[in-house]
This record gives C-alpha cells, structure tokens and sequence, in this order.
C-alpha cells in the first residue's frame, strides 16, 4: 500500500477534505463532485463492505497501519501530521482516520417501497446529528428503508455517517421529490401513512390497529416545528407518543426510535 506523505495543508491531492466544518461548502462541494466523507475507521469499512468505491484515505501518519489489511485499489492514500490535518479539515481529527468516496445513484422511491414492509419518512430534517441518529435508530428497529422530503439535509453528510455509525450505507433512501404529494405515492404502494405530532387528538401509538401497523410509513417532522399541517393533512391517521409529567414532546430521533419500536414490537426476534 504506496503511502503519500502531505505537508501542505493547502495541497490540492487532499482537495476533498478542506473545510470539513463548513456545512454550505460541503454542501456546495460534496453532491456535485459525486463525494462524500467518511470519518473513523469503522465507519470507512462499513462503507467499503456496502460497495462504495474509495476515491482517496487521509490518515495521521502514526495510524496508517490501521489500514495495512485493506485493498486500497487505485484510491491512493496519503498521511500528514495531526497538525496539517487540522488545517486541512478545520478540525482535530481525533479518530485519526478520513476517507474520501464516490456516491452511488439513488433508487426511486417506488424501488424502495417495492422492497420494504415499514419505512420512515422524513420531512425537512435538517439536523444532521438527528438525520444520523434516525438511520442508526430505524436499521436497529426493523424499519426498512427512509424517504426523504426535498428539502431534508444529506444523509451522506460527514456528521450523519458518523452518528449512524455508517448505517445509512446499509439503509435504502430516497427522495420523494413532489411535497406532500408524494405521500400518495407511498399510499399507492400498500402503505399507511401515520404522521406523528404531540397533538392532543392524535391516536396513542400503541392503540394503532392491526391494519394500521401492518405496513406502516411513519412520517416525522423536523425538531421544533415538527410536521407542517399540509403533510399532516396527507397522512392517514395522526399519532402520538403518549407522555407524561407534563413533557410536551421527544427529541425527534429519541421519539422515531420509540415509535420504531412499538411499531415493531411483534415481529419475530432475529
């Protein structure tokens, strides 16, 4: 495995990995070159076991045997100190280990409603530790696939693979480019559309009946605002996750992983 030393954090070799805290420019860089980050060696091997093809490695210089066992094919890898790779990045790379990879096409939505039984859809999600914690939450939990409204952030984001601990490699997306009326589309394909909100009317979730549960797309709004009433208006039955002393609502992600639960709680155990 040829190493290439970087001295200069200005070197355009490592042109992917500048300014890695910068979410515009990453967002103005990263979908338009086909690339996203993967940060951490266990993120990085889960993304080359989904089949994602490696573009570069960037790695601190005491870590490069860390990647001694990969077949790093025609990706070159380079090493520099913590220091240029701090002024690189923007930040301490203290997982010690970066890599850059070519995105994949995205499935249509019907491709991924074919395939799946119960599904999350997301609408203007644009917290990206969230985003990953609802990919980590919904692969754990048996749900099988996510969609995404338009105007979600990037699932490939460097800090949504990292807080999914590389499960959105492993979990089908997809955009559903018409809002909210593409939720038909996710009802046209077998689906019950349960918008959750803490609304007072809403139907406690574990009071859902057996057709409701049993193909369900569980539609979720961003932190804050929560769902917009158009996409409340467009789901099949609103429900909520019933609380107490007085909290009004969950973390966006911690309520997903609830509901992910409840709506899975019978299924067989793997």
């Amino acid at each position: 495995m040829p190493v290439h030393q970087i001295t200069d954090p200005d070197d355009d070799r490592i042109a992917d990995y500048r300014a890695l805290t910068d979410v515009e420019l990453r967002t103005r860089w990263e979908p338009p070159h086909g690339l996203f980050i993967a940060e951490g060696e266990l993120v990085l091997r889960r993304a080359l076991r989904a089949g994602y093809p490696a573009r570069s490695y960037l790695v601190d210089a005491k870590r490069v045997d860390q990647l001694a066992d990969l077949d790093t094919g025609d990706a070159p890898v380079y090493a520099a100190t913590q220091d240029v790779l701090q002024r690189a990045t923007g930040f301490h790379v203290h997982r010690g280990v970066l890599a850059s990879f070519h995105r994949r096409s995205l499935p249509t939505a019907a491709e991924v409603l074919a395939a799946a039984r119960r599904v999350v859809i997301l609408e203007d999600v644009n917290n990206h530790t969230n985003l990953g914690a609802i990919f980590r939450g919904a692969a754990a939990l048996g749900v099988d696939a996510v969609l995404l409204s338009p105007s979600c952030a990037d699932p490939l984001y460097r800090r949504s693979v990292r807080v999914s601990m590389g499960e959105v490699f492993a979990m089908p997306y997809a955009k559903l480019e018409r809002w909210p009326a593409g939720l038909d589309e996710v009802r046209e394909a077998g689906f019950t559309v349960l918008a959750m909100t803490p609304a007072p009317d809403a139907v406690p979730i574990q009071r859902l009946t057996p057709a409701q549960r049993g193909r369900a797309a569980l539609l979720l709004g961003a932190e804050g605002p929560g769902l917009t009433a158009a996409a409340q208006s467009a789901s099949d039955v609103r429900v909520v996750v019933p609380m107490r002393r007085g909290v009004d609502s969950l973390n966006v992600a911690a309520a997903a992983a609830v509901a992910f639960w409840e709506l899975g709680r019978d299924d067989p155990l793997a």
